[in-house]
């Protein structure tokens, strides 16, 4: 589609601009244009011609057409993203008053959830009999981030004086330095119990750390990251592991067995009921049913 001058001009003292001034990379500029010009071509089509006549209805038009025509989210969000700087551009140049895009936004991105391990996986990743200290190390991080639901900072972030084993709980430090604690039981527990007693083996002196890689320092996050990967394939798991699975896997198992969505809440150490909702992907037929069997004004009465 050919567009008119009153248009183009504005948009081509942008690119120069994104070229000469803001030096973005080809790639960058290539993008800006492919999506203000689809714009322009929009907007044409829907009778503006030219954008001092662009108000926040033609740029909600603009973005309802994207949806219709099947545009990701992602996608709308970066065309959006281009014509509000463009409008930004014209509105510090002193073509336009106000930036009409200002106020429009693209629908949220949709939330992927994570996936997690039925029991009898959990049981085939978890059958380490291997005796050596690593090993050993290994089994009994497993056994904590899913008996326990943690973080993988939170887990790597343990020193040893956070356990004890006589009462079963543990302190950890979450999201935003806020300490909770969290009780370990069975399989959990005993392993960190068999691990405390080969640490040493491995620990360099006065290492406050519960967990240490081979050269007997605090263990890193991709060092996790990258063993329970080895054992999700050396225990022959058909899905790869990492260690948000485990926590996420503790969340669903948990929610299943007690249907307590604020226990579950506090044990993840999560802020919102939201985030936990989203993250066991309850089911809204299991809240209605609460809600009818508990709430006092939602039975009938006679």
């Amino acid at each position: 589609m050919s567009l008119p001058a009153s248009l183009t001009r504005s948009l081509d003292r942008f690119y120069e601009y994104l070229r000469s001034e803001r030096e973005l990379s080809l790639h960058t500029q290539q993008n800006y244009k492919r999506q203000l010009t689809t714009v322009a071509e929009q907007l044409l089509e829907l009778g503006v011609s030219d954008w001092h006549a662009l108000d926040a209805g033609w740029v909600r038009q603009v973005a309802s057409k994207g949806m219709r025509d099947g545009l990701k989210a992602s996608s709308l969000a970066m065309r959006l993203s281009a014509l509000r700087s463009f409008l930004d551009y014209l509105v510090h140049q002193g073509e336009l008053k106000a930036n009409p895009a200002k106020g429009v936004s693209a629908p949220r991105k949709s939330r992927p959830l994570p996936k997690n391990l039925d029991v009898d996986e959990m049981d085939q990743l978890l059958s380490v009999d291997e005796n050596d200290p690593l090993s050993v190390r290994d089994r009994a991080m497993m056994e904590l981030m899913y008996g326990a639901g943690l973080r993988l900072s939170e887990l790597v972030g343990l020193n040893v004086k956070d356990i004890s084993l006589s009462k079963g709980d543990l302190r950890v430090i979450g999201k935003g330095d806020k300490e909770r604690i969290v009780p370990f039981a069975g399989l959990a527990r005993e392993w960190v119990g068999i691990w405390l007693k080969m640490r040493g083996q491995l620990a360099a002196p006065g290492e406050p750390a519960l967990f240490v890689s081979k050269l007997g320092q605090r263990i890193s996050n991709r060092n996790v990251q990258k063993r329970m990967a080895e054992w999700g394939q050396k225990q022959a798991v058909s899905s790869h592991i990492n260690p948000h699975k485990l926590r996420h896997s503790f969340a669903t198992h948990m929610l299943e067995s007690s249907g307590d969505l604020r226990a579950v809440q506090e044990l993840l150490g999560h802020a919102n009921l939201s985030t936990t909702q989203i993250y066991t992907h309850l089911d809204f037929q299991h809240l209605a049913k609460v809600y009818d069997q508990a709430h006092p004004r939602a039975k009938k009465t006679k």
